[in-house]
């Protein structure tokens, strides 16, 4: 502290002025926290420059500016590992778009009003692209400012424009399969609620993002326009105030506006070409919903490697010749001093923050040990079997000349593969003390299917003639499908082959009873998960098919309806890329399921046909008589795609004591005939035979491959 003569003290002289230095400081820093403020005095700005005239040393500073904005931009998006990260995009792109209009104006009221006075009456910067560029000869500036409208208008913009719209079309497409998979996934227990949540806002910002990137490459297509336009309203009007205002003569006014023109028009296209090369990559990539000064501050700020880049550009443009060196070097060094400080900022940030955590975690009290999560129990298994403890021998040690339970159920897994395509969920086997040691059961979702009662020593045998058997044994019934049996010894095997008997193992018993039950389930256990898997897995030859069909024509909900529709009348989905391309015939003309599952149905006619073959290759087929063809088609009511059967109940079951005489007459007769129906009432058939004979099979005249061998055996 200075001491006075009086012996007094006094503040030092420059208190006032530190001080002041201090307030504006804050000021400043104030202003550069709160984004939002500095974004509404820039656009305010962008605004004026429409407005008010611009010296030529602040249009020479600016538009180094546009270029380095454009610069930045591009390294900012060549650096983007997801399009997430700058979904600020659009907005920027309306900014830059704003700033190089405003600057074409600036630049056109200076060519216009001083152009006569020479070829430095925009500023230096449109002079050193009119000299250095144009190489001194303006009609090679205006080839080489036609190339480049042409490159980024033609080629670019428009190439960004359909990418853009396409890529917003299938996104919101789309949409509804994705968020069934979410919905799928959080149903399963394989995510929690916070993670769906998540992944639905993910969703809709990726919607969003896509929805905005199309509209704003509009600005990019409107700014290419504008700048032809702009180059040639300043041609024609300098040459007409240069000849008529200002008495120059022609040829003079000519090449002294053009060659200001387009210098102008060529510095305004390079930074637009750069934003359309942006554009063009980033147009495929997904959104958030934070504020749009922090998009700015955040996404553009967090990329040292684009600073760096732009900075050593923007130093080598100062040092070409006839360029003012002053802006760019300003401008390189501000990027860099940010490429150069950035990274330092972060990992201070990202330090006190990790130490601000840890000090956190410190302070708080250990958490008791968590129990379980409660939604564990929500899990549920597809297939479950259960033992009584007395078939653990099944699995463990099966008795001799029997099979080990587990390789049966494994072997079988391959087998409905083979058969019907269908890849049938693992089986989870446990015991269960609260049955009868001899007891198992099936269970499908949790909800028992079937059970059964084993004689895990012994070997089931049954008459496939129907016949009483004589052999020694416990008298039973086949649990599968109800037929008289009796459990044997394992001594009397050969004897009950001899006299043509069929004779199983308890294993066998219960894979039999397993197969029927998924048969019978099939289009249950069919879930989202196990559609989506089955496209996954198709050869690499058939994915292009599955783009085109998935999600443009049907949905993957849609498709899982297709299949499922199928698999309840047992026909094979092996022949997936058939289906598929039924599917995309059928998406053609109509959008209803059923209909979709029929046409399918029909470019699976050589498949449905030999499965009902019989083994001389004919199909056994029991037609519909005309008068009942007639009395469905007369009592489908309702329009267009959305008919239903009305049949009178007294009608009805006069259908069905018909249709069960003629099929129980067969069956005696031995023969499992199909029932053919035409394709306009084939479903509604269907719907109604499946309540009393799920097994008989329905099939229309279209589903009758030309080379099948059929035979007529009765008329219902």
């Amino acid at each position: 502290m200075a001491l006075t003569e009086q012996g007094g003290s006094r503040p030092p002289a420059t208190a006032g002025t530190t001080t002041w230095l201090t307030d504006v400081i804050g000021t400043g820093k104030s202003m550069l926290v709160r984004g939002d403020l500095v974004l509404a005095i820039g656009l305010v700005a962008l605004i004026a420059m429409l407005i008010l005239p611009m010296p030529a040393v602040l249009l020479d500073f600016l538009l180094a500016v546009s270029i380095t904005v454009a610069v930045m931009v591009l390294m900012t998006v060549l650096f983007m590992e997801k399009p997430v990260d700058f979904s600020a995009y659009p907005t920027v792109l309306l900014i830059t778009t704003m700033l190089r209009l405003a600057l074409n104006l600036a630049s056109t009221r200076l060519i216009l009003t001083y152009g006569h006075e020479g070829t430095d009456a925009a500023g230096s910067v449109i002079e050193a692209f009119a000299g250095f560029i144009m190489g001194g000869d303006f009609i090679i500036g205006i080839i080489v400012f036609a190339i480049l409208t042409i490159v980024n208008f033609k080629v670019i913009t428009q190439g960004s424009s359909r990418i853009a719209e396409v890529a917003a079309r299938f996104t919101l497409d789309a949409m509804p399969g994705k968020q069934m998979a979410i919905d799928a996934d959080l149903s399963s227990g394989m995510i929690d609620e916070t993670e769906a949540r998540r992944r639905r806002r993910e969703l809709e910002d990726e919607a969003g993002f896509y929805g905005s990137m199309d509209g704003a490459s509009k600005f990019v297509k409107g700014d290419a326009m504008a700048g032809i336009l702009i180059t040639f309203i300043n041609v024609i009007g300098g040459v007409l105030i240069g000849t008529l205002r200002h008495d120059m003569p022609f040829m003079e006014a000519a090449d002294t506006f053009v060659r200001l023109t387009v210098g102008d028009g060529l510095v305004s296209q390079i930074p637009a070409l750069v934003i359309s090369i942006s554009a063009g990559l980033l147009v495929s990539k997904s959104g958030t919903t934070e504020a749009t000064d922090k998009l700015l501050l955040q996404q553009v700020g967090s990329r040292p490697t684009a600073y760096a880049v732009a900075s050593g550009l923007l130093g080598a443009m100062a040092l070409l010749p006839g360029l003012p060196m002053l802006p760019f070097l300003t401008l390189a060094g501000a990027t860099g001093a940010a490429a150069y400080f950035l990274p330092r900022m972060q990992k201070q940030a990202e330090e006190a923050q990790e130490a601000e955590t840890a000090q956190a975690e410190a302070a708080t009290p250990a958490a008791p040990a968590a129990e379980e999560p409660i939604a564990n129990a929500l899990q549920i298994d597809m297939l479950r079997l259960e033992l009584g403890y007395g078939l653990l021998q099944l699995i463990n040690q099966p008795a001799p000349g029997t099979h080990r339970l587990t390789d049966q159920i494994r072997g079988l897994r391959r087998q409905i593969a083979n058969e019907i395509g269908f890849i049938m969920p693992a089986v989870r086997i446990q015991d269960n003390l609260q049955l009868p040691p001899n007891t198992y059961i099936v269970r499908v979702k949790e909800i028992e299917a079937g059970r059964g009662d084993l004689r895990p020593n012994n070997l089931l045998v049954m008459d496939p003639r129907g016949e009483a058997m004589s052999l020694p044994g416990e008298q039973t019934t086949e649990p599968t499908f109800g037929l008289p049996a009796i459990w044997i010894e394992a001594q009397y095997r050969e004897e009950a082959l001899f006299r043509g008997y069929t004779v199983v193992d308890p294993a066998t018993v219960i894979t039999t009873h397993i197969t029927e039950i998924i048969k019978e389930n099939m289009p249950e256990l069919l879930s989202y998960t196990e559609t989506q898997k089955l496209l996954d897995e198709m050869g690499q030859e058939h994915q292009k098919l599955v783009a085109d069909v998935i999600p443009g024509q049907i949905t993957l909900g849609g498709l899982q309806r297709v299949l499922q529709s199928l698999l309840n009348e047992r026909v094979s989905i092996r022949d997936l890329p058939t289906i598929l391309e039924g599917v995309s015939e059928a998406a053609a003309a109509t959008r209803n399921i059923t209909h979709m599952t029929e046409h399918v149905r029909t470019r699976l006619a050589r498949q449905i046909s030999d499965s009902y073959a019989n083994e001389n290759g004919i199909i056994p087929i029991v037609t519909l008589s005309p008068q009942w063809e007639q009395a469905f088609a007369q009592t489908l009511v309702g329009d267009g795609e959305d008919k239903q059967l009305a049949m009178p109940p007294s009608q009805l079951q006069q259908f069905i004591t018909q249709v069960r005489s003629t099929f129980e007459h067969q069956a005696m007769m031995g023969d499992t005939p199909v029932l053919l129906t035409s394709p306009g009432i084939r479903p509604y058939v269907r719907s109604i035979i499946e309540r009393f004979r799920p097994s008989t099979p329905v099939m229309s005249q279209a589903e009758i491959h030309p080379k099948a061998r059929i035979k007529t055996v009765a008329q219902v």
